[in-house]
């Protein structure tokens, strides 16, 4: 399974206008897979039930395609303690073609993939991973996608869980050069900074949406736009009636060019790394800010 293709912008608004007045009427229009599974999902009743924890499906590179298997999971590793820092009902589950060394957590579990089609096989684990949803919980959740060398800021899940939105979005983060050693914010542009880009533009950790897993459209919907690029995850989110509250703080740390990036294999790293260089903070408070969110472990 390739990566889905982005739908035009232009028909993009077409579809947005068209379920604002009946997701019926959209459905004539000729929708992309994703966006059927959105505006079905969108007729689907809504649930009062609250959310009780936050679910993050991490599709893990395996070991047959990177250089460095050690290097790989040692990130994994703090990625994971950021999640374990956090306050609040939580759960990991990491997809690879092999185990990688795991903290004794009952929260943490590993989704075996088994699939041996070639080539890139991103897509597919994420596809497994939110097959895997009812096998998860059987309680109202967020479901976010998590890529395995992020960092979660501390006191996320806590946030989520007692707001109660529809879905979250990673609007501010931070976007960390590891060969330079530059952080750069990403956030909305401003009269300041016009060219900045929001979080959800660069990084595919940007995104948590409420699942409900008695309703049949909730999981299909979820598989269906993680086999997009994170870019058209709020659009999605919208049109399936979802649609986001941006976080009011930076909220992920996205590390680059630390030598087994998923976007250097398909060499699209490069615009990033000019970002970093471009939006580097200067002032000593703000990187300090930095570490204390994200702590080193």
């Amino acid at each position: 399974m390739a990566q889905a293709q982005a739908t035009p912008k232009w028909k993009r608004r077409v579809l947005r206008l068209a379920a604002a007045v009946s997701p019926a009427l959209a459905l004539t229009l000729d929708p992309a897979p994703s966006e059927a599974a959105a505006l079905s999902r969108r007729q689907a009743p809504p649930s009062a039930a609250p959310a009780e924890q936050v679910i993050f499906l991490i599709p893990l590179v395996g070991p047959h395609h990177v250089g460095d298997w050690h290097a790989v999971t040692a990130r994994l590793a703090r990625t994971l303690e950021s999640f374990q820092r956090q306050r609040g009902d939580w759960q990991a589950v990491i997809c690879c073609q092999e185990r990688p060394p795991l903290p004794d957590d009952p929260r943490i579990t590993w989704l075996p993939f088994t699939d041996p089609t070639p080539g890139n096989d991103k897509w597919r684990k994420l596809a497994a991973l939110c097959d895997h949803l009812p096998a998860l919980t059987r309680r109202p959740a967020y479901v976010m996608s998590f890529d395995a060398d992020d960092l979660l800021r501390d006191g996320t899940v806590a946030e989520m869980l007692d707001q109660q939105a529809r879905g979250y979005l990673v609007a501010q983060g931070y976007v960390m050069d590891h060969a330079s050693g530059e952080v750069a914010l990403a956030g909305p542009p401003s009269l300041r900074q016009p060219l900045r880009k929001p979080f959800w533009k660069l990084c595919g950790s940007c995104m948590a949406l409420r699942h409900d897993p008695d309703l049949p459209q909730s999981a299909p919907f979820l598989r269906a736009m993680t086999a997009h690029e994170h870019r058209m995850f709020p659009y999605l989110a919208r049109l399936a009636g979802l649609a986001p509250v941006a976080l009011p703080r930076p909220a992920v740390l996205y590390v680059l060019n630390h030598g087994e990036n998923f976007g250097a294999r398909r060499g699209r790293v490069g615009f990033k790394t000019r970002f970093v260089r471009r939006f580097a903070l200067r002032d000593a408070a703000e990187r300090a800010a930095v570490a204390r969110d994200f702590p080193a472990p």
